[in-house]
């Protein structure tokens, strides 16, 4: 069994004002969608200009936080939502959803591609591979903050959690951290390093977030008020990333479908 590190979630505190690692990474993911979007923008395919990115982190940085905050609320706190609707507003609480943040952000994507002109599969291809940097920091902020760890076992790398009780329980935001983040983003950087039809590079992305975090969910413990809702394994994390699954696979299939009839 490995010693969890017990890294103070706040990085800085300046009196009242306290600046979190989970804040730090946040910014670590758009700082990494700016400085690679600039690198991809300028690429003669791209649809956009490098210019442009920085005007698409601040639309993304919005959709990543209000479709997070909302997804949360509806997918996993929907109840204290009905009894409470002001929680919706109490982010300094915690509680963020990637599936929330996922569609935040294909609806900000939507707006800026009109401002663009061009597509909304124009714009998420250019943003797909620049996106698991973030998701792997966000984990590391779960893994630093001690939060959404994993169910119990006997792995030599087993860890005891602080919020998880006296068992020893799998590090599943490392799983995440390196699937989602590290592995997803090698696949992704490698695939559109040349053109690829246009909604391929967004269906790839979909497609492998949602088989990685399906497979991660036998690991980690789902969320205590919802617990397991089918079967005895089934978590909300497996069923909201099924559509993707399947949506994702269909998304490559017919942009290359698509490609070689034109």
């Amino acid at each position: 069994m490995l010693s969890y590190p017990n890294i103070d979630p706040v990085l800085i505190a300046l009196g009242p004002v306290k600046i979190h690692w989970y804040g730090i990474m946040y910014l670590i993911g758009f700082a990494a969608v700016w400085f690679l979007g600039q690198r991809r923008a300028a690429q003669p395919w791209s649809v956009i200009k490098p210019e442009a990115i920085e005007d698409l982190v601040t639309y993304g940085a919005i959709g990543v936080i209000l479709g997070g905050r909302i997804g949360y609320i509806l997918f996993y706190n929907f109840s204290a939502f009905i009894d409470n609707p002001l929680i919706l507003f109490k982010i300094w609480q915690g509680g963020m959803s990637f599936h929330g943040g996922m569609l935040g952000v294909f609806v900000a994507m939507w707006w800026f591609a009109k401002k663009q002109n061009c597509t909304v599969m124009q714009l998420t291809d250019i943003i797909a591979p620049l996106a698991p940097i973030g998701l792997g920091a966000g984990r590391i902020g779960n893994f630093i903050n001690g939060e959404l760890w994993g169910r119990t076992t006997d792995v030599p790398w087993a860890m005891v959690f602080p919020t998880g009780g006296e068992f020893a329980r799998h590090p599943s935001q490392l799983y995440e951290a390196f699937l989602e983040g590290l592995v997803l983003f090698v696949i992704m950087w490698i695939y559109t390093s040349k053109p690829r039809p246009t909604m391929a590079a967004t269906g790839l992305a979909v497609l492998l977030y949602g088989c990685f975090r399906f497979f991660v969910e036998f690991f980690r413990m789902p969320d205590a008020h919802l617990g397991y809702l089918a079967l005895d394994w089934v978590t909300m994390g497996q069923i909201l990333s099924t559509p993707m699954i399947i949506i994702g696979a269909l998304m490559v299939y017919f942009a290359y479908h698509r490609a070689e009839k034109a």
